[in-house]
């Protein structure tokens, strides 16, 4: 544990964010499983728009690596086209 008081502030504020991060992760993981779990192409559509602004808000908020997000999309993208 730290003895500095900005450190031990600095740890709150990093472990807040860790939690925020974290969910923010697991709504990213849902949204991305709902478009794997589409039945039909117009839920899939539907499905892949909310993911991919899940997954560029995640980019730009730094949470996930921008060729992660990259990876993601190309892969959810081909996944819906695959639907009939």
């Amino acid at each position: 544990m730290a003895n500095i008081k900005s450190d031990k502030k600095t740890i709150l504020t990093s472990k807040k964010q860790n939690l925020a991060n974290s969910s923010f992760k697991s709504s990213l993981k849902t949204a991305m499983k709902a478009v794997e779990n589409a039945k039909t192409k117009e839920d899939g559509i539907k499905a892949l728009e909310f993911a991919y602004m899940k997954l560029d808000k995640a980019c730009a908020k730094g949470i996930v690596h921008a060729n992660y997000v990259a990876n993601q999309k190309s892969r959810l993208a081909k996944q819906v086209n695959s639907l009939e």
